[in-house]
């Protein structure tokens, strides 16, 4: 496919860099139009388009001008080298976005395909190994975060966003505002007894300066990851936050929850007819299905 008229065809109009560390700002990427243009024009969600725009950041900071389909492949013959899969198809994504939608340049990115994925059988942990884990933890801080992602299904950074006000505590109620997007959706959850008693117990322990953030585990990311990485070298099990995901939709699967309110639950897009169009998604209705499954972690 040809480039618009007075470029060399591969490549897009951006000046030669100059030699050297050149630091780019939001500006001169043109970052803030991208960001903008994946919230209206590409409706991505807020999570997604700011990973979006870290990524051709980063890329932009990395490969020299003019930008060519060659240096695009060799940029991603380096992330295929040295990152996962899922990274790799993230990335791609990303500069999809940036050159085909938004710059109007598609003859850059046209050739690259997703790699295939892989399908890798899940080992779902037991309720001993949740045990295990949790009493290793060593914070009342992480065992608050830990029951409450293994009794709720939700996302790591959904759990770890909640501010206090998205909390009925009198309903034990979830309500994160993390996904806004076309296959990730926030809806809302619930929390089961034994969560209830290790959040009160962290709230109770929390300073007076600890009670001004509005988050409801304020924890940094180096903290939760050192905490997190005592109880794994402790017990020995690799349990990750996805982990705690999975075995709640098992558990749930296995108490009798029908499928398209474990989606619900977890904030998947509902596919199916049934699931979209007459399926009764009340909060009321929610939390009496979420009850009546009467999910235990610990005992």
């Amino acid at each position: 496919m040809a480039g618009p008229p007075g470029v060399e065809p591969g490549t897009y109009g951006f000046e030669p860099a100059l030699q050297g560390n050149l630091r780019f700002t939001e500006q001169d990427c043109d970052l803030t139009g991208f960001y903008e243009f994946l919230l209206v024009d590409d409706q991505k969600s807020e999570v997604t388009a700011r990973n979006y725009r870290s990524l051709i950041k980063r890329f932009l900071l990395r490969v020299k001008r003019p930008i060519t389909v060659d240096s695009i492949r060799a940029y991603l013959k380096w992330v295929k080298e040295n990152c996962s899969r899922d990274h790799y198809a993230l990335t791609l994504s990303a500069l999809r976005a940036y050159f085909a939608r938004y710059k109007q340049a598609p003859w850059l990115v046209s050739s690259f395909k997703f790699p295939p994925k892989t399908f890798y059988p899940k080992t779902i942990p037991s309720k001993e190994d949740l045990r295990r884990f949790y009493e290793a933890l060593p914070s009342v801080r992480m065992k608050a975060y830990f029951l409450i992602t293994a009794s709720s299904g939700l996302r790591k950074g959904e759990v770890l966003g909640l501010s206090v006000e998205d909390v009925d505590f009198s309903k034990r109620m979830l309500t994160p505002h993390n996904h806004k997007g076309t296959t990730k959706r926030t809806w809302i959850s619930f929390y089961n007894a034994e969560a209830e008693e290790a959040l009160r117990r962290f709230r109770r322990s929390l300073t007076t300066r600890q009670r001004k953030s509005s988050k409801l585990i304020p924890i940094s990311s180096r903290d939760f990851k050192a905490e997190w990485r005592t109880a794994q070298q402790r017990t020995g099990l690799k349990l990750t936050s996805k982990s705690l995901r999975d075995w709640f939709a098992e558990e749930m699967g296995r108490l009798g929850v029908p499928d398209r309110y474990i989606d619900a639950f977890q904030g998947r897009t509902p596919t199916s007819v049934l699931a979209r169009y007459y399926t009764d998604y009340n909060p009321d209705k929610l939390k009496e299905i979420y009850d009546k499954a009467n999910l235990k972690i610990l005992k």
